[in-house]
């Protein structure tokens, strides 16, 4: 055989163009559902990491904020401005750039809660499932108790407990006592669904054939067990920053969520709230549209996301 005729060996195609040739890709081009919510999410996102450049006012920035443009309409109504194209509050401030930094507080809040939740849920979901006994039992009824309980009380509680402990605290510490509550009502769904899949794994045979070498059984878990029972997980997390969303919505909307110097949207709706009956009805419905079209968004993507990775439904 000549050297001419020796063919190279192809190149292995990298993760994108793996990517591009999947089927979750495919389906993803088909569905304007999919497209429509994924370029919703996009926005929201942008605004959020990028809230300094893209609003056209600091709402929280009180030498900037006066007094006498104070309730003026949305642009395009009568004494409306241009330059808050969406009207301003009761203390002058632009809604379109509260909305703009009240969605970057709503989506960190949410997304800090729920990978927390995640990563507590998994790792006791794992040890659940894969020790079993006394320890499968205990987590288990700790599971039933907090579902027992709706999860906006048991933030309640866990938020107004934390509030009672720290009266005077920073900031920074109240974001986390926040944090905190969301996760601690979130945590138990990622839990159980790890643990059906963990008992469904632990019986297979790569591992038993782990345990026969001698692998440990923490290394079991981690390596082997934890990358298979992941792809429901992520699922579920992307559905539940929306709930995640509107538990902080509803925790700032009673006055026990965010600082008021930071306010997020179930703040601004809160504050358009005690406006409504002056007429002040763009403060309250702009914020309230923006968590909708969020939670929406969020929750769309997260079914057909569920729906694209179920076998069953190929």
């Amino acid at each position: 055989m000549q050297a001419a005729d020796i063919k190279p060996d192809p190149v292995p195609p990298n993760a994108w163009r793996r990517f591009l040739a999947s089927d979750l890709w495919y389906q993803f081009r088909r569905s304007a559902v999919a497209q429509t919510s994924l370029f919703c999410v996009l926005i929201f996102m942008g605004c959020a990491l990028f809230a300094p450049w893209v609003a056209p006012h600091n709402p929280f920035d009180l030498s900037t904020v006066e007094l006498a443009d104070a309730q003026l309409p949305p642009a395009w109504l009568e004494d409306g401005r241009a330059k808050f194209l969406l009207g301003t509050d009761d203390q002058g401030r632009d809604i379109l750039s509260a909305l703009i930094y009240g969605t970057r507080i709503s989506l960190f809040v949410g997304a800090a809660a729920v990978a927390l939740s995640m990563v507590l849920g998994v790792a006791l979901g794992l040890l659940s499932g894969f020790v079993g006994g006394v320890v499968d039992a205990f987590i288990m009824r700790v599971c039933d108790v907090m579902l027992s309980f709706p999860a906006i009380l048991i933030a309640l509680l866990i938020d107004g407990v934390g509030r009672a402990l720290f009266p005077h605290a920073h900031d920074a510490l109240a974001f986390t006592v926040l944090i905190l509550a969301i996760a601690l009502t979130g945590w138990v769904k990622y839990a159980r669904t790890v643990r059906g899949s963990t008992l469904v794994e632990r019986h297979k045979e790569y591992v038993q054939a782990a345990r026969v070498i001698g692998v440990p059984s923490w290394r079991i878990m981690w390596r082997h067990v934890l990358p298979n029972v992941t792809g429901p997980v992520l699922v579920l997390a992307t559905i539940d920053i929306a709930a995640a969303v509107i538990i902080e919505a509803t925790l700032s909307f009673l006055g026990v969520g965010v600082p008021p110097t930071s306010p997020s949207l179930g703040t601004l709706v809160r504050i358009g709230n005690d406006n409504l009956y002056s007429g002040m009805w763009w403060i309250t419905v702009f914020p309230g549209a923006v968590l909708m079209v969020m939670a929406l968004s969020v929750n769309l993507l997260g079914d057909w996301l569920r729906d694209a990775l179920n076998p069953r439904l190929q």
